[in-house]
């Protein structure tokens, strides 16, 4: 069964990039793509490990159509969905500006949101305002995703993920 967005009813990953996929320590690497010196931090290996999860990969990012055009290709992975961000943000400014978004866009499906920037304050708004399981996961934004924040997301699809 497809979904408003053209994919399927599996849990959905909405992932960021900068921080989360681009460490912001950077790699002492060098690479040839001076527009961003950020991609010399760019592991291809997370291709293959979000691949993996049991879920529907979707950019959550403001790179927008260039994660697609930049980024799947040097991971290894297909065209994905990208959450087509709205020109206002959260009037309080305590809630994250993609919060309410990613919600909507989740249309009562299991979602993983993976994120640099997740508060407590984003976890008791989306639980008071979601049916369904969410897990939004803080990646460290100097390290980026590691073998850790894999193990807690792939153990939480399998666990709650799937109770949609």
């Amino acid at each position: 069964m497809m979904t408003e967005h053209g994919i399927g009813t599996r849990p959905l990953l909405f992932l960021d990039v900068d921080g989360t996929l681009l460490p912001f320590a950077g790699d002492a690497r060098q690479t040839d793509d001076e527009a961003n010196p950020l991609l010399a931090g760019l592991d291809p290996e997370h291709g293959r490990r979000l691949a993996a999860l049991p879920c529907d990969l979707v950019w959550a990012t403001t790179w927008m159509a260039e994660a697609n055009e930049v980024l799947a290709p040097r991971l290894g992975l297909p065209q994905l969905p990208i959450v087509d961000w709205p020109d206002d943000d959260d009037d309080t400014g305590r809630l994250h500006w993609k919060t309410r978004h990613l919600v909507e866009w989740a249309a009562g499906r299991s979602f993983v949101w993976v994120d640099d920037e997740i508060t407590e304050v984003d976890r008791i708004w989306v639980a008071a305002h979601h049916r369904a399981p969410a897990l939004l996961h803080r990646v460290d934004p100097r390290h980026g995703l590691a073998d850790a924040d894999y193990s807690a997301i792939a153990e939480w699809l399998l666990k709650d993920g799937s109770t949609a």
